[in-house]
């Protein structure tokens, strides 16, 4: 099978998005299908563009048997919503123009958002006459919306179109929870359509009994009891809670709060904590190095604003658990994420935007090594048996197979959060 893989994300750009269209890639090679892969050139959480990639407009590349076809798409990047928002409405018709240039395949998978991308892909499969597969990560504008980010009617009932378009378009459509499946539906997906294939976790990278202490070392922090924050640092992250958690704390011995990340909100986050000694702001960390951040963690830390209300699971759950660490999630008591802490026992939840549940969690867990040990172990069980990169990357692969001629399969409605688990 010939995929066409279309994605605004790739590495070396650093975090989950970029990271999960380069390993299903991986995973569809080693299976014998041919990959190509057409996205933009490294920008997001890159500091600076690589050298390899300067004053080019095209460039080719072949990693692990994927070929890469990157183009020098718009770039506005910045702190502010205009800037990011200008770069996802202008880089995916000219990521459709270099995927539309790359002949025809057997099927299009891209990844949303942006949702331009995905009509993009929808364009290219036209011109080809080929089958394409919507992959939703997102459920936007619906997540800006609830955020308050995006308020003017003529904007939202732009992409709404947008969106159902996409919804109704797509030979197929994946997404990673029942619960963003019944809201895809909702929007106007076909129920035969839309099936789960939750993000998986490459369990083989973490050891949870590897040996600890090279973060530590590395950064002097001692033999604190820390309480990690690793990703981006975004608006819908609503970190301030944390900070506000530190400043509850401040007065704890050998309890250090860490904030490994960067992102939108980073330097307004490190200025609100100035002054406090027992938080600490590193930066974004290359993936191979996450394990070991991972693994000196005591506990791990997972947040939303109380505004988030659609179904969405952080990619960091998976991974937090794969590592065999505790966590504790301060998110909205709907949606499928709640739901996934409390099946796999991996970890506690806390309401959002409340410090003072936060600072007390993190007490309790400080004093009560032995209930985090088990929570370490139930996550990473959980991890192994439900969001193993060979399990999801088959109901993944499956649906491609189902447009291109295959058997079609029947929806898949359980998976992470409710109901079977991956095969």
């Amino acid at each position: 099978m010939r995929v066409l893989l279309l994605t605004h994300y790739f590495p070396p750009e650093i975090g989950s998005g970029p990271h999960y269209p380069m390993e299903l890639a991986e995973s569809l090679v080693k299976r014998g299908h041919r990959v190509t892969v057409v996205t933009n050139f490294p920008r997001y959480n890159v500091p600076v563009m690589p050298p390899d990639y300067r004053y080019r407009l095209l460039k080719r590349e072949c990693k692990a048997g994927v070929q890469i076809l990157r183009i020098n798409a718009p770039n506005f990047y910045g702190s502010s919503v205009v800037s990011r928002g200008l770069v996802q409405l202008l880089a995916p018709p000219v990521l459709g123009l270099r995927a539309a240039l790359a002949g025809r395949h057997d099927v299009i998978y891209t990844v949303t958002p942006p949702i331009m991308i995905g009509l993009a892909a929808r364009r290219v499969a036209q011109v080809h006459r080929v089958p394409w597969v919507a992959n939703v990560q997102d459920l936007f504008p619906q997540c800006m919306i609830d955020l308050g980010i995006l308020r003017g009617q003529r904007m939202i009932r732009m992409f709404e179109r947008m969106e159902r378009t996409l919804y109704r378009t797509a030979t197929a459509i994946t997404v990673m929870s029942p619960g963003n499946r019944e809201f895809v539906i909702g929007r106007g997906g076909d129920p035969d359509r839309v099936h789960v294939a939750p993000n998986w976790v490459d369990t083989d990278s973490f050891d949870a009994d590897a040996p600890r202490g090279e973060f530590r070392r590395e950064h002097d922090l001692g033999d604190a009891f820390l309480v990690v924050f690793a990703g981006t640092m975004g608006f819908s992250q609503g970190l301030e809670v944390v900070i506000e958690a530190a400043r509850l704390t401040r007065s704890e011995q050998g309890l250090l709060w860490v904030m490994v990340g960067g992102g939108a909100e980073r330097d307004r986050l490190a200025a609100a904590a100035d002054g406090l000694s027992n938080i600490r702001f590193l930066p974004m960390q290359p993936k191979e190095k996450s394990p070991r951040v991972l693994a000196d963690a005591d506990v791990c830390l997972v947040t939303l604003r109380p505004e988030v209300a659609t179904p969405t699971v952080p990619s960091k759950i998976g991974t937090i658990m794969a590592a065999g660490r505790p966590l504790i999630a301060s998110i909205p008591a709907t949606g499928d994420a709640k739901r996934v802490i409390e099946e796999s026992g991996g970890g506690i939840v806390v309401p959002p935007a409340d410090a003072q549940a936060l600072a007390d969690a993190v007490l309790t867990m400080m004093r009560d090594r032995e209930t985090l040990a088990e929570m370490g172990r139930s996550g990473r069980a959980y991890a192994e048996g439900h969001l193993s990169r060979e399990a999801c990357v088959t109901l993944v692969e499956n649906v491609l197979k189902s447009v291109t001629g295959g058997a079609i399969p029947s929806p898949q409605r359980g998976g992470l959060g409710g109901g079977e688990a991956a095969p």
